[in-house]
């Protein structure tokens, strides 16, 4: 049975370095064997669907096509359509956060590296505010992502092994991979 995928790719499109067109990473996931494959604006996020015949995680598969076919080397994290429903379903700073844009969604490149953010989750980050999911970091930047404390301690910890999307671009990655909202029809 086929499954949908979720390929986020950190530091994509970001100034000028690692540009990469949507429609080329459509295409080079497409050939890699995916299908149904959509890309959602133009940061590094392909949801698609895996076929029962293809095995194994595709982020390095990704990694590697995006070497070798597109000359940029980026980490690739994907996550399937259960496990970006529950980040969004699983969310305890919803209450708190009346800003979508200032509210990021760090995603970890491995389950075990949420161990890792433990010390920065029991400190007071006010106004900020820190949460832990299973696999995802909840971070309330109401002073702005570029001027956090919060973000910059989360990056510098984790590097490369984390992405981190605002909360309106994962809602919308839920939709497309059809979580917790059922399959959508659009793509971006």
């Amino acid at each position: 049975m086929a499954s949908r995928k979720v390929a986020l790719i950190r530091g994509i499109n970001v100034g000028r370095a690692k540009r990469v067109a949507m429609a080329d990473l459509r295409a080079l996931v497409s050939r890699l064997g995916y299908g149904d494959v959509q890309t959602l604006l133009n940061s590094g996020n392909v949801v698609f669907t895996v076929p029962a015949l293809l095995r194994g995680d595709p982020a390095p598969r990704i990694e590697k096509a995006m070497a070798a076919r597109l000359g940029v080397s980026a980490r690739v994290t994907v996550l399937d359509a259960a496990e970006i429903a529950g980040a969004v379903k699983g969310n305890p700073l919803l209450t708190l956060a009346d800003n979508p844009s200032r509210l990021l969604v760090a995603v970890l490149a491995r389950p075990q590296d949420r161990a890792r953010l433990k010390p920065l989750a029991g400190r007071d980050w006010a106004p900020e505010a820190l949460a832990l999911g299973k696999r995802v970091a909840y971070l309330w930047c109401p002073q702005g992502i570029l001027a956090s404390p919060l973000a910059k301690a989360v990056d510098r910890l984790l590097g490369d092994d984390s992405t981190a999307r605002n909360w309106a671009t994962l809602m919308k990655l839920d939709a497309l991979a059809g979580g917790s909202r059922g399959p959508a029809s659009s793509s971006a």
